[in-house]
């Protein structure tokens, strides 16, 4: 009976592989078990792999399920999250950021890609070389330009930075618009479509894919972003959750933050964007194989 040999390589790689994919899940598992761990186990605990007495209270009391005086016996330090609140301000401010910037990404995209104009490769340059300027640089100004608008804690200064486009963006969506055929363009306007006409009716049907991955990178940046709607939108009506947890952390009386506490409200803060991913991942994978992104 022959036996099939794997090759060294292949069990290195795989190995390789493991380790990484291992690496990326831990935090994530030991954020859930600290939130499913009682406030007087999470140090007498910590080096065990399951908590020993798990419990949800942690997650009640970030919900403001239970009484003050309960959350104060469950360990924490008596505050409580408007996670409803906050869940729909972070889904407000994700989605204008989402749906807007993509969207302008691509007009913009399509005009580099389609459209002739003096100046049009020199605007181009100009724009991919914005690549290479940090955000943090962009910070300041914006901040300013937002604050004399009077923009300060609304939903209309937290998202105008972020609303028009961004390099990557348009340089992605130029080059999956340039692989479109032009007998597509020139059979439609044989149809009697006209400029707008041949953008939003038969350019963007055919870019779903693309488009979708823009849309899920920029929206999953949108809901993982903090230091900006810090700044702008610290107030209750615009608060979103990555801000509110941070002042969540911040009103603990004791010496050591509520630890617990924090990774439950952390937990229900990235189970939304888990699940887009868990039921589109697939389809960024395939749209980014499909544009020559490797």
């Amino acid at each position: 009976m022959t036996r099939t040999r794997i090759p060294l390589g292949r069990i290195a790689a795989w190995a390789v592989v493991v380790v990484a994919v291992a690496a990326t899940i831990f935090p994530f598992y030991w954020m859930v078990r600290t939130a499913l761990t009682p406030a007087a186990d999470v140090y007498s605990d910590s080096t065990s792999l399951l908590p020993e007495h798990p419990t949800m209270i942690n997650f009640l009391r970030v919900l403001g399920l239970t009484s003050q005086q309960e959350a104060r016996v469950a360990g924490g330090s008596g505050a409580k999250v408007d996670f409803l609140r906050y869940l729909l301000n972070s889904f407000v401010y994700c989605g204008l950021i989402t749906v807007l910037q993509t969207l302008f990404c691509a007009m913009a995209g399509y005009a580099f890609a389609r459209l002739r104009f003096p100046g049009r490769d020199l605007v181009f340059g100009v724009l991919v070389a914005a690549l290479m300027v940090p955000p943090i640089f962009t910070l300041l100004p914006n901040f300013v330009l937002v604050k004399n608008l009077g923009w300060l804690n609304t939903f209309a200064g937290m998202v105008a930075p972020s609303v028009l486009m961004t390099p990557f963006a348009v340089f992605f969506l130029r080059q999956f618009f340039l692989s479109i055929p032009q007998e597509i363009e020139e059979a439609a306007t044989l149809d009697g479509v006209g400029g707008w006409g041949m953008f939003w009716r038969v350019v963007l049907p055919m870019s779903r894919g693309p488009l979708l991955t823009i849309g899920l990178t920029t929206g999953v940046w949108a809901w993982k972003d903090f230091l900006w709607p810090l700044l702008t939108g610290r107030a209750e009506e615009t608060r979103v959750l990555t801000v509110a947890l941070g002042i969540f952390q911040q009103q603990s009386p004791n010496a050591q933050p509520d630890w617990t506490g924090l990774m439950a409200g952390s937990t229900l803060t990235v189970l939304p964007v888990l699940v887009l991913l868990v039921f589109l991942g697939r389809r960024l994978v395939e749209s980014l194989n499909f544009t020559g992104i490797k």
